[in-house]
């Protein structure tokens, strides 16, 4: 959604605020803003667009002060304009606020404190927070907070500066991250770590319905009663050079190159004598031996991981695995029971609807597995046990290395599983761990030579739709790749069972229309191969994903990308590189911003 950044200490604030926006950028691009008490008041600058407007706009003023906040957003109330861009402050301009989340109740509180007299400006929901808490202040701006977001419903992530109190930022949060830390110079608070990584590396992750007041000099904590607390305390091992682009062109191609690291790096440790060993996990081998049902939820790139899992926990585990749509799982009552598991995955360990779910879930008495790449998200904390997809930040808006680090650690859980059951000796697993961590010198062969790839994405000039078809976890692997052409093209992609074509889709295809098929060796392959022969009789241009050595493929395809063979339960892994590689082929060549896509954000938290 948003990202909010803030900083009290000795230095000037501005630039600050700045870098600790523009590392943000990913979370919302609609519109960015700082607020900073420049010794007089508190002095606002807004633009709409990305933060490289801030900052041209921000170097026309002096904005000097040592204390302040800053946003950058992605619009849900009201749409993206100068006037709704945060920071957004009180009638009396004395107080200024920055939000990350939903206030849903915003409708009936803006219009409560217009009877009562006060004027609004912007057509958000954040506004409300400033009118109520200039109401509510007599000085304690701690106070004052607190008794706002009592009245709130709905999710948040707080940062408040007040001019009668010039030296202090009061942030609270709920269902929204914040992370706070001190450095040398100063207080920090972010909405991500990434903002605060160059200051400190020791950092305290906010909980719901706590507070912090933040002074140069350091950091003090408060519970919900306004009781004084002593947080837990987490260090950041990351290295720096995740903010930074490395020497690529954006940081989406960065990120599909780091692939090989992260599959290491997630199944670094996993392997200990001869069993999958998963220390996270807080259930023991008797709880998991009596599951019998799984429900995978998830939302977008999440949602396809899972997809992929399914096939793996029911071939592997024999257990009964759905996958379900994070948003839709919660309203529909689905059949849960105590020996039911929920696996909940989440790049960002923060997406609204999945921790919805997975609440809903642990209520009806499910067990909960969290597959997130963040330490101490939401996800991580509110489930019994967790697996780190060890993918460090993800910048660039579609998710790559998350996705290659979610399908590594979904396939852990299901050999854990298939252990647990009894379905997997000792000499399989050992096989199954060694060919998955091969996957990772697989990559970079693709990695290697991509030149077929920038081929296959001129095929695509003069197109405005597609279809990616496959078989088995052929077409799971579909899914993904069509989102990431959608997501970073604007080219309409659709994914379909390979069978599934002369049911429908197949009436779409003329002249030139480019058809994606993950068409690798496989138990469907022959049938893949027959259904693209269909196509290609109806004009359809093809351009297939197949395995080396697959000459055959070349009598049906008008063009071929190679991958390394491979398992078929291992394919999605490797597949998905070229697909994630043609897609941003295609993005760059039509002219999109790869790494911010227009109307979306990396992480979603709200529903």
């Amino acid at each position: 959604m948003c990202g909010i950044v803030g900083f009290a200490g000795s230095v000037e604030a501005k630039n600050i605020l700045l870098e600790g926006l523009k590392r943000l950028e990913y979370r919302g691009y609609d519109s960015a803003g700082i607020a900073v008490y420049n010794g007089h008041s508190i002095e606002v600058v807004r633009r709409l667009g990305k933060v490289s407007e801030l900052v041209g706009a921000v170097g026309e003023q002096d904005c000097k002060g040592f204390c302040g906040i800053g946003h950058t957003r992605w619009a849900t109330h009201g749409s993206p304009s100068e006037r709704n861009a945060h920071p957004h402050t009180s009638c009396a301009n004395d107080i200024a606020v920055v939000h990350n989340g939903i206030i849903e109740n915003f409708a009936e509180l803006r219009e409560e404190l217009t009877e009562r007299g006060h004027r609004f400006s912007s057509d958000t929901d954040t506004e409300v927070v400033a009118h109520l808490i200039e109401d509510a202040y007599d000085g304690d701006l701690l106070q004052a907070v607190q008794e706002a977001t009592s009245r709130l419903v709905g999710a948040y992530g707080l940062a408040v500066i007040a001019e009668e109190d010039p030296q202090t930022i009061v942030v609270t949060r709920k269902a929204s991250p914040i992370v706070l830390g001190v450095g040398s110079d100063g207080s920090y608070v972010a909405s991500d770590i990434i903002a605060l990584i160059d200051a400190t590396r020791d950092v305290v992750i906010l909980e719901d319905n706590q507070f912090a007041v933040m002074k140069p000099e350091g950091i003090r904590y408060f519970d919900e009663r306004g009781s004084e607390i002593e947080p837990e305390i987490t260090h950041i091992d990351w290295d720096i050079d995740v903010a930074e682009k490395g020497g690529y062109p954006d940081f989406m191609l960065k990120e599909i190159h780091e692939q090989p690291r992260v599959v290491r790096d997630t199944l670094a440790g996993r392997l200990v004598g001869q069993e999958i060993v998963i220390d996270e996990l807080t259930l023991s081998r008797e709880e998991l031996n009596y599951i019998d049902r799984v429900y995978i939820i998830g939302c977008g790139t999440s949602y396809h991981a899972g997809l992929i899992a399914k096939k793996l926990i029911e071939a592997w585990a024999r257990i009964p695995t759905e996958v379900e749509v994070a948003s839709e799982f919660r309203y529909r009552n689905p059949i849960i029971t105590p020996t039911t598991l929920v696996v909940a995955v989440s790049q960002s360990g923060e997406t609204a609807d999945t921790l919805a779910a997975i609440r809903d879930a642990r209520i009806k008495g499910a067990k909960v597995f969290g597959i997130t790449n963040v330490i101490g998200s939401p996800v991580a904390r509110e489930s019994d046990g967790v697996i780190y997809t060890k993918a460090n930040k993800e910048i660039a808006v579609a998710s790559t290395k998350s996705f290659t680090g979610q399908v590594v650690s979904l396939t852990l859980l299901a050999l854990v599983l298939g252990r647990v059951k009894g379905k997997l000796n000792l000499a399989q697993t050992r096989m199954f761990f060694a060919e998955l961590a091969d996957t990772a010198a697989q990559i970079e062969d693709i990695l290697h030579d991509t030149s077929a790839i920038e081929e296959a994405a001129k095929y695509f000039e003069g197109h405005d739709s597609t279809l990616y078809i496959g078989r088995g976890l052929g077409e799971a692997t579909c899914y993904e790749g069509a989102l990431k052409l959608k997501e970073i093209s604007y080219i309409h992609a659709e994914a379909y069972a390979a069978g599934e074509m002369k049911h429908g889709p197949i009436a779409l295809l003329d002249d030139g229309f480019p058809i994606v098929a993950v068409a690798t060796k496989s138990p469907t392959y022959d049938k893949t191969v027959s259904n693209l022969e269909e196509s290609k009789a109806r004009g359809a241009s093809i351009i297939a994903i197949a395995t080396e050595g697959d000459t055959d493929i070349t009598k049906v395809a008008d063009h071929v990308i190679y991958i390394p063979k491979v398992r078929d339960a291992f394919m999605p892994i490797t597949a998905s590189v070229p697909l994630q590689l043609l897609a941003r082929a295609v993005a760059v060549a039509r002219g999109c911003d790869v790494d911010q896509p227009r109307n979306l954000a990396k992480s979603v938290t709200v529903e």
